[in-house]
């Protein structure tokens, strides 16, 4: 069929990865900034793609300055000229990667989709982690290899148990005006999200066996929901920890859902971006 012949655009849903510490974030830029985003890179590397129209990526999940992800999702169209064939699956990702080649940012896979998926719009969760690193009294104690990609509070050891009673108040449907950052969209988008899983495990360092001297230990806090507000799971993070050293009780999570005012989130207590992962988005 004439379709075949390159008149219809192809759909694809590709999974990419990315240590997102120079990035501005994963959404495009102006491309005179000193950080741009991820999806410059991409939409840079697809350039090579010699489409017929130029490649825009839909991006699922869109992460913040200095944030990372395991796996993160987008779709993109792909017109090319005619008598062209498509590409397939495997010609796509070994092209893009040969061109995000000096980047960390790297396609883990792409998959052929209907032209109705929308990465954004059809995924049904989003998994991140936190990773926590306890044991420093002073930032100079994080090992080399794990700067930018954890958070270690100082002020002595967490209470995990309390971080786990604390957890369980942010489960399930709220109003999380209070766990948003005031940004552009807030008038836009609704504040009621829902956490269908909270978990806080101690977790294996990067190469933590070689400094075992040492009483560094790595712990991971988990959310799975559907969708999340902007900088919202930073700031569920960061009252956790709060929680942990004793600030506040875990008690006081209930009742900052319950206030519904982002005035009323404790100061200087967001979690900074670096420990923060994209672990999967679910389709």
């Amino acid at each position: 069929p004439l379709a075949e012949m390159g008149c219809a655009p192809a759909r694809y849903l590709v999974f990419f990865q990315y240590f997102g510490t120079r990035y501005s974030g994963v959404v495009e830029t102006k491309s005179d900034q000193a950080l741009v985003g991820v999806q410059n890179y991409l939409e840079k590397a697809a350039q090579n793609l010699k489409a017929s129209v130029p490649i825009k990526f839909h991006v699922s999940s869109r992460t913040d300055t200095g944030v990372h992800a395991l796996c993160n999702a987008a779709h993109l169209d792909i017109q090319r000229g005619p008598g062209k064939p498509h590409f397939s699956e495997e010609q796509l990702l070994l092209s893009l990667n040969y061109h995000l080649r000096p980047e960390p940012i790297r396609i883990l896979s792409a998959h052929r989709v209907p032209s109705s998926f929308h990465a954004r719009f059809s995924a049904l969760s989003r998994t991140y982690i936190y990773r926590l690193l306890l044991g420093c009294s002073h930032h100079s104690q994080v090992p080399v290899f794990e700067r930018d990609l954890c958070w270690a509070p100082t002020g002595g050891p967490l209470n995990v148990p309390a971080m786990r009673e604390a957890a369980q108040f942010l489960l399930g449907t709220h109003d999380f005006s209070t766990f948003r950052s005031l940004n552009s969209d807030v008038e836009l988008k609704s504040p009621v999200r829902t956490i269908l899983q909270v978990d806080i495990q101690p977790s294996p360092g990067f190469l933590s066996h070689h400094y075992e001297h040492r009483p560094l230990e790595f712990w991971e806090v988990k959310f799975r929901g559907r969708s999340f507000l902007y900088r919202q799971v930073r700031r569920m993070v960061g009252v956790l920890v709060a929680v942990g050293q004793g600030r506040l009780a875990p008690h006081h999570v209930k009742e900052l859902l319950e206030v519904k005012d982002a005035l009323a989130f404790p100061p200087n207590a967001m979690a900074p971006p670096s420990g923060l992962f994209l672990k999967s988005v679910e389709y």
